[in-house]
Parts: C-alpha cells; structure tokens; sequence
C-alpha cells in the first residue's frame, strides 16, 4: 500500500489532522500555564481587547503536525520533499523569533521588517537556485497535434529544465520566460532563468507577507490557506499524473507527486488546528505559522508551475496586501501634498476595515472563506477555460 501515493496522501493526511487535534490541546495548555499570550493593541475594534491574552505561537501546533507525517510517509530523498520541508522550518523559524520579540522581550513591533524581507528573499534564493541547479527537477512539455480531426496531446520523449509556466485563459498556456529576452538571442534562456529566479524571490516574498497580513481574525487565515491548500493538493496530483496532465493538457512534472503527500499532511494540519484557531479562538498562530503558510503555499505552486495561478487562487491575500499599500501610500502622499493624512479605508488590512463597519467578525471570517472557495474553483477550472 506504501507505494500508492493515494493511500500515502490520506495517511499524511489523517496524521497529521490528529496530531494537531490531540497533540495542539497539550500545547495549547503549555502555552497558557506560561502565560505566552497574544498583546492586543487598542484598536477601537469590536471585541478586540477581549482577545488580550490568548496564548500565541500556535504555529508550532502547524509545523509538528505537518513535518511528522512527512517524515513518516514521504521519499525523503525527493527535491521537491527538501525543498518544503526547508521552507518550512526557515520561515517557521523566523515567525518564531519575531513571536519571541514581541511576547518576551514585550517589543510589539517584532523582528525588524527589514529582516523579515532579508529572511524572505533568503529562503526564495535557496529555492530558486535549488530548482535551477537539480538535475531531477525537470519537465515533459505538452504538444499539442490535430489527427483526424481530433486534438491529441503527447509529451516529449525527454525530460528537460524548463523555465515554464502556466498562465490561464489561454489556450497553449505554456509561457516561457524566455521569451521575454527574445532580443537577446543565445543569451534567451540565460536571462529567463534570471528572471525565473526573481520571480520566484518576488512570489514567496508577496505570498509569506499576504498570508501574515490576512492573519487578523479568529480563523481567517487558516480557513482561507487550508482552501488553497487544497486546491493545490488536486494541481499537484494532475501536474504529476501523466494521464490526468494529457487529458487537460498541462505541463507534465516527473516525481511531484511526492508534493501531494506533503500538500496533504498541510491541509491536515490546518484543519485540526482550525478546531482551536476558530472563533473565539482558543489559540493564534502568530508569526511561526502564518510566515510558514505563505511561503509554503508560493514554494509548493512555483514546483507545480502554477505561480502565475496565485493572484487568483491567493485573492485575499492579494487585497489584503494591496488594501495596506494604498492605504500607507494615500496616507503618505496626502500628508505630504495637504499637510494632514487621508485615508481610503477606515483601517487596513481589508478586514479591520468590515470590523470598523461593525460587521461581525465571524461573518467577515465566513464571507472571506466562501471567496476563496470560489477564487480556488475559478483556478481549477482555468486548466479547462482557454
């Protein structure tokens, strides 16, 4: 049975959900006799302060959830495994020690910000050089032909390093980023894998801090990232399923289908710690958890060629990032042109903004989920709609 990736998914899976249930009450409780709680600043938001205290590093709960199954139940020796379970533990590490600022040495502000960016870009370096430099990590490109009327799709006889990705809605959404260096000749691919890899520097750094931002109320961010964790689960599964891959005629990845185990044992996690992180949460993730997320939902869709899928599957993150750009820059610009700031929404990130309109947070919460529900739909269906 262990050489089913079926049956190695769902037992990630079910790990990693029990782990989090059973094992995230023991540390939930550990937290609470230590007094590691979260510090709320006052707001003036509805049942904001009522919040004050609730233990926080939950995050933790997360990673152990997701790292012990996959140790258990994936090839250890898979790029793509090494790449994830890296990812995880740097960015996890990292919301740990800006946890750790800002509960025990009481600096509120955390890590510096120019840290968190120094640490970001480190971990998009490593990946990107990782799958620039392995000799596994590789793809069969899909080609398209007509015989006898009918659209038949083959793969190349032989695997190859390929700066490609997907983009939807269009019909042969094979784009090479090469392409954007015509110009240049033989030095085309040269310069695509450059830009490949700040690209990929730009999506995990974006994802991580998105994912961090939307981290504001009692389930928000772990709801919407299990959503995405799914759909990201059923690309991954297609990417590396030569069959299912030529029936939709999408790039063919040889060995990502160990991502799926891994994928699987992070929807798993984020479940059962959803048991305590709904409201009123009993637990938050802080920093060690919501750092980790986004960078492993950017690392896990650039594996999968899907990094141009993100803007839509990853909506929420996306406003909710762009809602405190426009509100930092509006206020900046104003204060400097009219001598007082201006503001575009009563408060950023996006949902403090439906908190100050007295929307409750629970149905902020929901409403943001079924949003993602239909963003990840949409992406799905991009693989057909072109």
């Amino acid at each position: 049975m262990f050489k089913y990736i079926s049956f190695r998914s769902a037992m990630a899976f079910i790990f990693a959900l029990l782990i989090a249930t059973f094992i995230g009450k023991k540390i939930i409780q550990y937290l609470q006799k230590k007094q590691i709680g979260e510090t709320i600043r006052d707001l003036d938001l509805a049942g904001q302060m009522a919040k004050k205290g609730t233990p926080t590093m939950g995050g933790v709960i997360i990673i152990v959830s997701i790292l012990v199954p996959v140790l258990l139940f994936a090839k250890l020796d898979n790029v793509y495994i090494i790449l994830m379970v890296v990812s995880t533990l740097w960015l996890g590490i990292m919301g740990f020690w800006d946890d750790y600022i800002k509960v025990f040495k009481k600096d509120k502000e955390g890590m510096k910000g120019r840290y968190k960016i120094i640490g970001q870009i480190g971990i998009g370096f490593i990946v990107a050089m990782t799958l620039y430099l392995s000799d596994d990590v590789v793809i069969r490109e899909n080609t398209t032909t007509i015989r006898q009327d009918t659209e038949v799709v083959e793969y190349v006889n032989k695997s190859e390093k390929s700066t490609k990705t997907t983009i939807p809605f269009v019909k042969n959404n094979n784009f090479d980023y090469s392409y954007i260096f015509s110009w240049a000749g033989e030095n085309a691919q040269v310069l695509g894998w450059i830009f490949f890899m700040l690209m990929v520097i730009i999506v995990v750094t974006a994802v991580s801090n998105g994912a961090n931002l939307t981290d504001g109320l009692d389930g928000l961010s772990t709801g919407v990232s299990a959503i995405i964790g799914i759909t990201l689960v059923i690309l991954a599964y297609l990417s590396s399923h030569v069959e299912f891959a030529s029936y939709l005629n999408i790039m063919y990845i040889p060995n990502s289908e160990e991502l799926v185990i891994f994928l699987c044992a992070f929807v798993g996690a984020l479940i059962g710690f959803l048991w305590y992180n709904a409201y009123p949460a009993q637990v938050f993730m802080g920093d060690t958890g919501s750092l980790m997320i986004g960078g492993v939902i950017a690392v896990s869709a650039i594996i999968i060629h899907k990094e141009l899928l993100l803007p839509v599957l990853c909506g929420i993150f996306f406003v909710e990032s762009l809602s405190v750009i426009l509100q930092t820059s509006y206020f900046k610009y104003t204060k400097k042109k009219f001598g007082e700031g201006k503001r575009i929404f009563l408060m950023a990130p996006l949902h403090h903004h439906y908190q100050k309109k007295n929307i409750p947070e629970s149905k902020i919460v929901a409403r943001f989920w079924i949003i993602t529900i239909l963003l990840a739909m949409l992406t799905i269906i991009t693989l057909k709609i072109r």
